[in-house]
């Protein structure tokens, strides 16, 4: 993690990644100095609620992260990085993602735990992008021109309030990963499910945890052994 002392000292002068969690509540000036050569700017865990409208002089960046700040938005300026693929906005307090926000370029869309109610029909648009991850919001459903991200891999959808899955979803022909756990669409079927086979309840000091086997965005799995 980087100081904004360093940043302001020039110390940090030809950095390509950026970190700095310093409880910022403005974008500092400084980060400008970096744009020959900045590709990587993560602001998380600050206190920031906008994004300079100059944010396209970084012309290089290519990955912003601006998880756990207070943004009831994702910024429009975004638009004005043409080169930005990777963006992070998680838990924040966003309700909006404008059509102006989404980046030719886009990727990865990381909006997780937010506030969001509905997707904007130009995310069809987004011709590249291939993870959309919108867990722990408040969509209703989707837009039927996400069906044109024909490159979409991985879409979360947990934790929403969706009702139905599209049948254009199901026929999306790369989308390998799909969670929608939590929607009222699988509530009562999962209802059913655990009544015609109960799952009895496991006490934790009846698992022995071995060995890790893996570490993804939903945390880390490790084997355990029941005993």
């Amino acid at each position: 993690m980087h100081t904004l002392a360093q940043l302001r000292a020039g110390q940090l002068a030809g950095a390509r990644r950026l970190d700095l969690s310093a409880g910022l509540t403005e974008f500092p000036e400084e980060i400008f100095d970096l744009a020959d050569t900045l590709e990587v700017l993560n602001l998380s865990g600050n206190q920031l609620v906008a994004l300079p409208a100059s944010l396209g002089r970084l012309r290089k960046l290519q990955v912003l992260f601006c998880s756990d700040n207070q943004f009831d938005a994702v910024p429009e300026v975004l638009g004005d990085c043409p080169q930005l693929s990777m963006v992070g906005f998680k838990a924040n307090q966003i309700r909006t993602l404008p059509a102006a926000a989404l980046t030719p370029a886009l990727r990865w869309l990381i909006l997780t735990d937010n506030q969001l109610e509905s997707l904007p029909p130009e995310i069809g648009q987004c011709s590249q992008l291939q993870k959309l991850m919108l867990a722990g919001n408040q969509l209703r459903e989707l837009p039927v021109e996400l069906a044109h991200c024909t490159n979409l891999e991985l879409l979360r959808l947990a934790a929403n309030q969706l009702t139905e899955l599209p049948a254009w979803l199901l026929a999306m022909p790369r989308l390998a990963w799909l969670a929608y756990a939590g929607n009222p669409l699988g509530m009562a079927a999962e209802a059913a499910a655990v009544a015609r086979h109960p799952i009895g309840t496991i006490a934790w000091p009846e698992l022995v945890v071995e060995q890790q086997l893996g570490e993804g965005a939903s945390g880390v799995i490790y084997r355990a052994r029941w005993q």
